[in-house]
């Protein structure tokens, strides 16, 4: 039985439930069975936003995580929170251009990758969240990347078909970034 369990973390305007909504789709495009759980404050860009994605083989029982495979933080907020939430062995990705402070444990696999600056690399201010899923899935293989593609579409494609050629190549970016990164 094969389960993976993911947290994303960040401030509202990040893409936080962006990120968690694309790896679900993409888990359903994989034939998996998925769960995703958001939660964010009463304000919307700025406040605090997490969501919760299992995505497993069999049934899931409950969408809540208390140990998480993955945990992918946008802000130093995130980090101090959900950091503990990260299972022996598991993967941490922190978006190191907002934050500073390193991760304190060393039971865990860290990977400090600066997407505020990739986004100012690529060109584009509203690919962050692409940047950052594909840098995640190069690393964790979660789904497959024709499947994440296939989630693109499925949520942005009807509302910005413009955008289609732009969020592949911001997740191909991400990917080659992450791969320079952590030398996967």
């Amino acid at each position: 039985m094969t389960i993976e369990k993911i947290i994303v973390s960040g401030f509202g305007g990040q893409g936080v439930m962006g990120i968690g909504q694309l790896l679900t789709y993409a888990g359903m495009f994989d034939n998996k069975e998925v769960s995703w759980l958001p939660s964010y404050g009463p304000e919307m860009r700025g406040g605090a936003a997490n969501c919760s994605v299992i995505i497993s083989d069999d049934p899931i029982g409950a969408p809540n995580i208390s140990s998480a495979d993955h945990v992918i933080v946008m802000n130093e907020p995130s980090l101090d929170k959900f950091e503990s939430y990260v299972k022996p062995g598991g993967h941490l990705f922190i978006n190191s251009s907002l934050i500073k402070k390193p991760a304190s444990r060393d039971d865990i696999h860290v990977h400090y990758f600066p997407v505020n600056e990739l986004v100012a690399e690529f060109g584009n201010p509203r690919a962050l969240n692409m940047i950052m899923v594909g840098g995640f899935n190069e690393v964790s293989e979660t789904v497959t990347k024709e499947s994440l593609e296939k989630a693109v579409e499925a949520l942005y494609g009807k509302k910005k078909p413009e955008m289609l050629e732009t969020n592949y190549k911001a997740m191909k970016f991400g990917g080659e970034k992450m791969m320079e990164a952590s030398n996967v």
